[in-house]
């Protein structure tokens, strides 16, 4: 936590100072650097730092370099003000594109986290598949389940039971869960914490027990996919449970 901390000072820092070097260093060659060009430099400047994946520092770094390029490199010079309409246009231009090469950064990097998010579920489901057709261990195979389902639905507790026979709110195979029979909107509200949740172990029409999940402190609000990963991880006991079917 602590080194997080540093590292988000440290870039607001940067944020806040390179646009400040940055044309300090260009209105060295002001004369010979068109302010189009130089303001397409600070754009890079602002991409750097919104790649942090820190969207106040990307804003921060954006108005930085609009101030900066007012002062450095706009008439009249060393003043927060600007006599050239084209330099107007030029400071707004970059101060809309560092805001949204800001979103687009973080655009990036949120569709990466779920890639890699996802490719750790598809591991987990293909671990669980391979444990089972080499025979393993049932009760290896319900543990490592158990501790799968908790890290994707961000739960407290998952724990394997042969019961079926009480009234639990329940995750269903199309990833849907209900309570006495009423649809739970689990994105909104989040998996019920005042009792656990009940996910049936069953394959071929035979169930073999349930997984019972426990979302006790805060709230748990897994999305569809996650939710469809747990009964995915749930079918593959099913079937390490029902065992090699005879031949026919």
């Amino acid at each position: 936590m602590r080194t997080t901390t540093r590292g988000s000072v440290l870039v607001m820092w940067a944020a806040l100072v390179v646009p400040l070097v940055a044309c300090a260093v260009l209105a060295v060659f002001r004369e010979s650097v068109a302010n189009t060009n130089a303001a397409l430099g600070l754009v890079l400047v602002v991409v750097a730092i919104a790649a942090t994946g820190r969207r106040l520092a990307g804003v921060v770094a954006a108005l930085s370099c609009g101030v900066w390029f007012d002062f450095f490199l706009t008439e009249p010079y060393q003043r927060l003000t600007i006599d050239d309409p084209a330099d107007v246009e030029t400071a707004v231009l970059l101060l809309v594109v560092g805001i949204v090469v800001t979103e687009i950064a973080l655009w990036g990097r949120r569709q990466q986290a779920t890639a890699s998010e996802r490719a750790g579920y598809l591991d987990g489901i293909v671990t669980a598949a391979r444990t089972v057709a080499d025979g393993a261990s049932t009760d290896g195979l319900v543990g490592a389940v158990e501790r799968q389902i908790v890290d994707v639905l961000g739960i407290d507790e998952c724990r394997f039971d042969r019961g079926t026979g009480s009234n639990l709110p329940r995750l269903h195979r199309d990833g849907s869960v209900t309570r006495h029979g009423h649809p739970v909107d689990v994105e909104r509200d989040g998996l019920p914490v005042d009792d656990r949740t009940e996910l049936l172990v069953e394959y071929g029409g035979v169930v073999h027990g349930r997984f019972l999940l426990t979302a006790s402190t805060g709230v748990s609000r897994p999305d569809l996919d996650r939710r469809l990963v747990a009964v995915t991880l749930a079918g593959q006991v099913a079937a390490a449970l029902t065992g090699p079917r005879p031949a026919t």
